[in-house]
């Protein structure tokens, strides 16, 4: 199985913006835990983060060429990108929305997420863990849709 990362805006700054909500742990600490946690169970995982919604809707795209499957933190751009949204919904690969903070537990506007609609999931407030746990139900699913067909033989 290959799995892709999406990291959206800000998250470039990991382990230096607000440690109190985010952690201490930096970016690229987060990408090798993902990296070496996939290894563990035969699952190629790739890294991407940008700034720039156009960057990642131009990965969401072509992910579906590439990947099995998505797992997606996409920031701010949770609650407002339509655009992403769009993008996920036209993948067509499963994917699973992380974030690492407890998005409902925060403010208003950050408990609602636009882009949760497009994804087989949503899991938040476990930190970095947010995203091996995004990876575990990638599998689980992946496994039940190899159950489910061998049924239907």
């Amino acid at each position: 199985m290959k799995i892709l990362v999406i990291h959206g805006p800000n998250l470039n700054l990991l382990g230096l913006r607000e440690p109190e909500i985010y952690g201490t742990t930096t970016l690229s600490q987060v990408n090798q835990l993902l990296v070496e946690y996939g290894e563990k169970y035969k699952v190629d995982v790739h890294c991407f983060q940008s700034n720039h919604e156009g960057e990642l809707i131009t990965r969401i795209q072509e992910a579906a060429e590439k990947y099995d499957a998505l797992i997606i933190n996409p920031a701010g751009f949770t609650h407002t990108s339509i655009a992403l949204l769009d993008a996920l919904q036209a993948c067509r690969i499963p994917a699973v929305e992380v974030h690492l903070s407890n998005i409902h537990a925060r403010e208003d506007f950050r408990r609602h997420s636009v882009t949760a609609a497009a994804c087989m999931g949503q899991i938040c407030g476990f930190g970095a863990d947010s995203y091996k746990l995004a990876i575990q139900a990638l599998l689980f699913a992946s496994q039940r849709k190899k159950n489910f067909q061998g049924q239907r033989a």
